[in-house]
């Protein structure tokens, strides 16, 4: 389950977030390209910009249940 305490620093403020324990397979940036993306580095996920509709807010509740790290969370920010 991600940790709020933990989140990535490149994620932007928001309800959606990575934490660090992130494994950085990639399946949140395929899901809901819109709003995850890769870091610089390419080894963690980060939401780059959060959901502004229910339809980009249902695909990164998709991206959220599928992650196999249990690193993305939603704290209703």
């Amino acid at each position: 389950m991600a940790d709020k305490n933990d989140k990535d620093e490149g994620t932007v403020k928001g309800a959606f977030y990575v934490d660090t324990e992130c494994i950085g397979c990639g399946m949140c940036a395929e899901t809901a390209p819109d709003n995850f993306r890769m870091n610089d580095g390419g080894d963690l996920a980060i939401v780059f910009k959060q959901p502004e509709n229910v339809d980009e807010r249902n695909v990164c509740e998709e991206a959220k249940d599928a992650c196999p790290a249990e690193a993305i969370g939603d704290d209703g920010e």
